[in-house]
């Protein structure tokens, strides 16, 4: 899921930023861009994040910045040089268009450091990281929240298309069968061409024979199961993506299977469409922590 949030605060004059960037995937893969101040955390920063969110490509990006009236940072123009210098040379290589930029060579480890005497010691620090990324992470899941909402809104429409096609199957299915069964019955007349007759029996047989491949009473009962699962957790909420995720596999299997299992002209148009629905929840379900 899509989501930002970003959070500062101050420590000895010094500025502790933290911005977490959020995009869908479907597992949770975590990025972290630290100053060095900051390498020794990024366990318990992985840790924390990890404890409350399940999906996404999620980058984190700290920042570590004097104010005005404090004393600044130091900046190594040697190491800053022969890293520009690499990066310039990786870029032509590689056939990257854009320049590297002061914002990111600044971000580089070691490039930026805090005389020592104004260096909070380490509980301190990183009692700040992890406080600031916390509130970055509040901010980042209130607006995944939202768009929560929205997704939620949209698979509750296309399960109810759905549900609503799956009734139009379930009413055909009879008349399916009868059609076919006199399709049945006329076919074997023109065979027999009035040279003999077939007993009773025999047709009975046929007919029961075709009534049983053409029946998707089972597929029907279970894709409504699936899709009562599917609006009982979508009115729970909480993290649900990798149930959603199965659920929905499992309701496109039966409406295959269902438009595999019978060959009636109206029943495929609505299994077309009830796929093209499925097919909108396969995706969103993606997108769902």
């Amino acid at each position: 899921m899509t989501g930002y949030g970003a959070a500062t605060s101050e420590l000895d004059g010094m500025v502790v930023g933290a911005e977490l960037r959020s995009v869908n995937h479907r597992h949770l893969n975590l990025k972290m861009r630290l100053p060095s101040e900051f390498a020794a955390f990024e366990g318990d920063l992985d840790s924390l994040l990890r404890k409350r969110l399940e999906r996404g490509s999620v980058m984190l990006s700290m920042s570590w910045t004097g104010r005005a009236g404090a004393r600044p940072a130091s900046i190594d123009f040697e190491l800053l040089e022969r890293y520009r210098t690499d990066l310039e040379a990786a870029r032509k290589r590689l056939g990257v268009g854009e320049g590297v930029s002061m914002d990111t060579l600044l971000q580089l480890p070691g490039v930026l450091s805090v005389p020592d005497e104004e260096k909070p010691d380490t509980k301190r620090l990183r009692r700040s990281a992890l406080s600031v990324v916390d509130e970055a992470l509040e901010r980042l899941i209130e607006m995944r929240t939202t768009e929560g909402e929205a997704i939620r809104h949209d698979l509750e429409s296309h399960a109810a298309a759905t549900r609503k096609v799956v009734g139009k199957i379930e009413r055909r299915m009879p008349t399916v069968v009868r059609t076919h069964q006199k399709a049945l019955e006329k076919r074997v007349g023109e065979l027999l061409g009035g040279a003999g007759h077939l007993q009773p029996g025999d047709i009975a047989r046929e007919i029961a024979l075709l009534a049983d491949r053409l029946d998707v009473s089972e597929e029907l009962a279970r894709l409504a199961s699936h899709l009562d699962q599917l609006s009982t957790f979508l009115s729970r909420g909480g993290r649900l993506g990798r149930k959603l995720d199965f659920l929905v596999q499992e309701i496109f299997r039966e409406v295959n299977t269902i438009g595999a299992k019978c060959s009636d002209t109206k029943v495929s148009h609505w299994v077309v469409e009830a796929k093209t629905h499925v097919e909108r929840l396969r995706e969103q379900v993606q997108n769902v922590e």
